[in-house]
């Protein structure tokens, strides 16, 4: 088995910035996988104070931290970016151009924006995504030929990016409380959540894919269908997903219709737990925070989506001190950038609170790390040490935003003052994905992009 050493100028080890680590990788010529366990692919071992690169090693100059993990996706949001900026309106006027790019998405459409999508997550320093993913059908509702060819797509997609992905499969049955899907989201239904399960049960994990599922909304799975996708997941010890609470006209329809908020409603059936996650968690009572950090339910805090539809701010710092663990999406995409992410949390709660350090840079980065692979199904990535996943990346030390601090405040300087931009190198599974700033398997992601929006914009 090849074995390959990387030397670390500074490493961030979750705790502190080190200078000077030898870290060797297992497998590390193979391809951007060892999701599915085994040794490949996976840290074999690491040394501080090497104050020179070994022999024959790769060397990382700046700050190298575990791969990011972008715990909410919708990739094909990523061609709304810039055309949803135009003139004024609410998050449900934003809805209506979303639909009209999601009419236009097909099979060979999806995966060659979604490529293009996860490697420009690559060059951002992000090694997993958790794709939010209900787009499954032809228009109109009628299946492929192979029910799953979207998310097929996906998964090829990411394979082909380099970087690892859990397919958040999604029940997505109704328009609203009662209500059938209209003509937008009729390729997005199953039917019914039994038909949903039965599709999503052909999806099969790979190396570099675990499979996941997702409840879109309380709006748009019926109550008494939310326990057959909480079983699903459940049976499958699987992570399971929610929007929940991200707009107050759902809190207000979910009242209507079952007198109840919709975690309360969610937790009636059974859909809380560690495995779940609440994405956005905004508009919550005292006792949704308590039962959701009671059961220990997740949150995916996405700040950049949430400001850029004016959504609000989610009470992330009560909701960790109840007992959710955070983690940070790009969602939207209206830019994809987990730094920004993270010290959007921090920002939006100066603002909100009017006092500085809810949470130590530390905490954010194991927001965006550590927390944030755990809510995608992987334990065992996100941290910088033997027998982990061979996931990380380099932001450098030296740019125009990065230059001038001490490197021992690294993380500090991360958080609050780079950017996707100051990724230097992007290594999953010990394979470099992106070096010195270019991605090695897309060579022209500015094209691909273009190209693939193009293609769908309509």
């Amino acid at each position: 088995m090849p074995v390959k050493t990387y030397w670390l100028e500074h490493a961030w080890l979750g705790t502190h910035v080190e200078p000077g680590v030898a870290l060797t990788v297992s497998g590390g010529d193979g391809a951007a996988g060892g999701v599915a366990g085994g040794s490949e692919g996976r840290i074999a071992s690491l040394r501080t104070g090497v104050e020179t690169p070994p022999p024959g090693a790769e060397v990382l100059r700046g700050l190298t931290v575990p791969g990011l993990a972008n715990a909410h996706s919708h990739a094909f949001h990523r061609a709304l970016r810039s055309r949803v900026q135009v003139g004024s309106g609410t998050f449900w006027t934003w809805r209506e151009f979303m639909y009209q790019v999601a009419q236009n998405l097909t099979p060979d459409t999806y995966f060659a924006l979604a490529r293009a999508v996860y490697a420009e997550m690559a060059l951002a320093g992000i090694t997993n995504v958790g794709e939010f993913h209900y787009v499954h059908h032809a228009p109109g509702g009628a299946p492929y030929t192979d029910p799953n060819a979207m998310g097929e797509a996906l998964i090829e997609a990411a394979a082909a990016a380099g970087i690892r992905i859990t397919l958040l499969d999604t029940a997505y049955l109704s328009s609203g409380f009662g209500k059938a899907p209209d003509h937008h989201q009729l390729r997005f239904s199953d039917g019914t959540a039994e038909a949903w399960a039965e599709r999503v049960s052909a999806l099969k994990p790979r190396e570099h894919a675990l499979i996941g599922a997702a409840i879109h909304s309380v709006r748009a799975v019926p109550a008494d269908q939310l326990g057959t996708v909480a079983r699903w997941a459940e049976e499958r010890r699987a992570p399971l997903h929610v929007h929940l609470s991200e707009q107050t006209a759902e809190n207000e329809a979910c009242k209507a219709a079952h007198g109840r908020t919709p975690t309360q409603l969610l937790a009636d059936h059974g859909v809380l737990g560690p495995r779940t996650v609440g994405v956005h968690n905004t508009h919550l009572t005292d006792g949704d925070i308590a039962l959701l950090g009671g059961t220990t339910t997740g949150t995916c805090m996405c700040p950049t989506t949430e400001r850029d539809l004016a959504d609000g701010i989610g009470p992330a710092v009560r909701l960790q001190h109840a007992g959710s663990p955070l983690s940070l999406g790009s969602d939207s995409h209206a830019v994809i950038d987990l730094l920004e992410e993270a010290r959007a949390m921090e920002l939006n709660e100066r603002l909100r609170s009017r006092t500085r350090g809810h949470w130590t840079a530390n905490a954010l980065l194991a927001a965006a790390t550590a927390d944030g692979h755990a809510a995608l199904g992987l334990a065992d990535a996100g941290r910088l040490e033997a027998g982990a996943l061979a996931d990380f990346t380099t932001i450098a030390l030296d740019s125009v935003r990065t230059a001038g601090p001490l490197p021992r405040l690294g993380a500090e300087t991360a958080v609050f003052a780079a950017t996707a931009a100051d990724v230097r190198h992007t290594v999953v599974g010990g394979r470099h994905i992106v070096r010195d700033g270019s991605h090695t398997l897309v060579p022209d992601v500015p094209s691909a992009l273009s190209e693939s929006i193009a293609a769908v914009r309509g």
